[in-house]
C-alpha cells in the first residue's frame, strides 16, 4: 500500500507537522497552486487500486483510515479524492481529518463534513469535486481504438489521478471486450484484461510498460478517420457554439479528440 497516503493518515493521529513531511510524501516540494504530475510508487498503486476495487473492504485499513471511513464515508472519499488531485493541500487534509476524527461520533462527523463555511472543509471538498468533474468529462471525452491483439486502447493526459475511478464505468460500458486506458502524463495504464489466453477479465492499474504499444496498433488512423466521417454525419452546423464547445472539452483535451 502507498506510504504516501497511509502516512497521511498515519498522521491524522499525531500532531506531526506537514510541512515537514512534504517532500518525504511527495519527493518533491509543489512550488504552485496547479496540479504537478506525482510518480507513483507499486505501494501508491496498490492501495489506490484496492479503494477502487469491487473487493474494497474498509475493515482492511490501517486504524486511522479506517476510523475516518467509519465515522463518515463522505469525508473519506472526499479526504482521497484531495490527494488524488494531487494539490498542496496536504495540510489542510490534515487539519479536515482530524476535525472529523475529534467528532467522535457519525452524526457530529457529517455536520463537520458539511461545515461549508470552515477553509478547510472548503478546500478540500473543493478539491475532491474538481476530481469528480474531470472523471465525468473522461466518461465521454477518452477516444478508443483496437490493437491487433484484440484490447481497445484510449490515451489521455488528466489534470488528476483519475484511472482508479474509471473501472466501474468502463468494465460496464465494454463488458467482456478487453480495454485499456493510458494515462501518459503519469505513466500509468488502468486495464481490464485475461492474464493469459482463456482467463477471466480482471481490472487493474499498474506501471505503463506493462502493455506494448509498438507494432500493435490494428490501423488507429483508419479508426480515426471513421470517427472524423461519424462526427461530421451527426453534426449540426447551424447550432455550432464554439465557446460552449471549448468549455465542455477544454483545449488542453484536444490532442486525443480526433474530430477537434
Amino acid at each position: 500500500m502507498s506510504k504516501n497516503l497511509n502516512k497521511l493518515f498515519l498522521m491524522l493521529e499525531n500532531n506531526e507537522a506537514c510541512a515537514e513531511a512534504e517532500e518525504d510524501l511527495f519527493g518533491f516540494l509543489y512550488n504552485s497552486q496547479q496540479p504537478s504530475a506525482r510518480k507513483y510508487k507499486e505501494e501508491d498503486i496498490e492501495l489506490i487500486a484496492f479503494l477502487y476495487s469491487s473487493g474494497f473492504n474498509p475493515h482492511a485499513l490501517d486504524k486511522s483510515a479506517r476510523r475516518l471511513f467509519e465515522l463518515s464515508p463522505n469525508a473519506f472519499t472526499a479526504f482521497t479524492h484531495a490527494w488524488m488531485s494531487e494539490l498542496p493541500i496536504e495540510a489542510e487534509m490534515l487539519s479536515f481529518g482530524r476535525k472529523i476524527l475529534a467528532a467522535q461520533d457519525h452524526d457530529k462527523a457529517e455536520k463537520v463534513f458539511s461545515d461549508f463555511v470552515d477553509d478547510d472543509v472548503r478546500t478540500v471538498l473543493n478539491a475532491a469535486r474538481k476530481v469528480q468533474f474531470e472523471v465525468h468529462r473522461m466518461y465521454g471525452l477518452l477516444r478508443f481504438f483496437p490493437l491487433s491483439t484484440g484490447i481497445y486502447v484510449a490515451q489521455c493526459a488528466p489534470d488528476f489521478l483519475i484511472l482508479p475511478m474509471l473501472g466501474e464505468y468502463f468494465t460496464a460500458r465494454f463488458g467482456e471486450t478487453p480495454w485499456a486506458i493510458i494515462d501518459e502524463k503519469r505513466g500509468l495504464i488502468l486495464s481490464r484484461r485475461s492474464s493469459e489466453p482463456g482467463l477471466p477479465l480482471c481490472t487493474k492499474i499498474q506501471v505503463i510498460n506493462v502493455l506494448p504499444m509498438e507494432n500493435s496498433v490494428c490501423n488507429a488512423d483508419e479508426w480515426e478517420d471513421l470517427w472524423r466521417h461519424y462526427h461530421k454525419t451527426i453534426n449540426n452546423e447551424s447550432r455550432n457554439n464554439p465557446n460552449l464547445q471549448r468549455q465542455l472539452m477544454p483545449k488542453r483535451y484536444w490532442k486525443y479528440l480526433p474530430e477537434v
